[in-house]
């Protein structure tokens, strides 16, 4: 028996029924290029490795709620500064939530630059939150007046950056960042999902400026499927944030695989290399194409514009082809005309390029 439509509509909150659900294509049997994922597996020798690892693991037996072995492993793999304490998410979307059920209040405002992270207005709203975006320069660069004049205008309580930026790639300017965490009233949080591919990074300035928090996630350094987001920041922030968390969220195989994987972390960062030396022959052989506009990135991914107009028909040729993307025309703005595009193997790129060049002809 299905409920009463009015029933929903009377009990779930109008903000929610107003949200469109984060909705994902099924890539099936096409080239994946669509979600800034590593592209490579582990050798055959470590997935063995791996594997063995498991035979031990206890899933009758709850995980170490402070999942405390894969912590001190993060600290150390991440180089989270001295003094610094760590609360871990299932994925950075979780740790983005529990930021925002922190601090919520009516009226309360997170403010971002805009186009960013779709999450963080997405998780702002479902909290109850209201959501600011502030348009970025015409380079994709932080506009430090336009922010300056929305913090002071709003007084946010969180301020969300992507450094680098998804999804432009964008890496801004470190004293246009500082500018931002200086005049904020709250918290900002530096958003470092991208940190294999750049040498950027606000990690070794936490204890520099009092409101600053650090993000990142080992998604995209090749684990994605493991769901594990940290959260890098003062005890004093972090000691209220980590009581939102749900107990036991990082589930007993998400700890073991990875320590394990943190301890081979050699084979992640080589994988990470060749996906950045790839990116410069992905920028080259876009910026190459008649048409096509192609925008510099400090991440695993190429923002790129293609004729007016000819987003939709491009990306819809790219599938009939074998290759799935990111169209990003429909979010309109500064977006319109845009496709993103991970760096994939070699093959794939070649693959994709080739496609790319007869969806623009025909």
């Amino acid at each position: 028996m299905s409920p009463d439509p009015d029933s929903v509509r009377r009990w779930i909150r109008p903000e929610i029924q107003a949200l469109k659900a984060y909705h994902v294509l099924d890539a099936g049997k096409l080239i994946k290029l669509d979600a800034m994922e590593n592209p490579y597996r582990w050798p055959d020798e470590l997935v063995d490795q791996w594997l063995e690892t498991l035979r031990d693991v206890e899933l009758n037996r709850y995980p170490d709620p402070g999942a405390q072995q894969l912590t001190g492993q993060l600290k150390q793999a991440m180089q989270v500064p001295a003094g610094m304490q760590l609360v871990l998410g299932n994925g950075s979307d979780e740790l983005i939530q529990m930021l925002a059920l922190s601090v919520a209040r009516p009226e309360r405002v997170v403010l971002a630059p805009d186009p960013t992270f779709v999450m963080y207005r997405m998780i702002a709203e479902v909290a109850g939150m209201r959501y600011q975006g502030v348009p970025l320069a015409d380079d994709f660069g932080l506009d430090v007046d336009a922010m300056r004049a929305a913090i002071g205008q709003h007084q946010p309580a969180i301020v969300f950056l992507a450094y680098p930026n998804n999804p432009t790639g964008t890496l801004f300017d470190a004293g246009a960042v500082e500018e931002v965490i200086r005049c904020a009233p709250g918290l900002v949080v530096v958003d470092e999902a991208y940190a294999p591919f750049t040498d950027a990074s606000f990690m070794p300035r936490l204890g520099e400026f009092p409101n600053l928090l650090v993000l990142r996630t080992v998604s995209k350094m090749g684990l994605a499927g493991l769901r594990l987001g940290l959260l890098a920041g003062s005890p004093d922030w972090l000691g209220e944030v980590d009581k939102t968390r749900l107990p036991y969220n990082i589930n007993i195989l998400t700890q073991v695989s990875a320590l394990f994987a943190l301890q081979h972390k050699a084979v992640l960062d080589e994988q990470a290399a060749r996906i950045r030396a790839d990116r410069a022959g992905m920028l080259d052989a876009l910026s190459a194409m008649q048409g096509v506009q192609a925008f510099p990135s400090d991440a695993n991914f190429v923002l790129f514009k293609v004729p007016d107009g000819s987003a939709d028909r491009v990306f819809d040729s790219l599938r009939r082809q074998g290759v799935l993307i990111k169209n990003l025309n429909p979010a309109g703005g500064r977006l319109t005309d845009c496709l993103r595009v991970t760096v994939g193997k070699p093959e794939e790129n070649q693959v994709f390029l080739a496609a790319l060049q007869t969806a623009l002809t025909e």
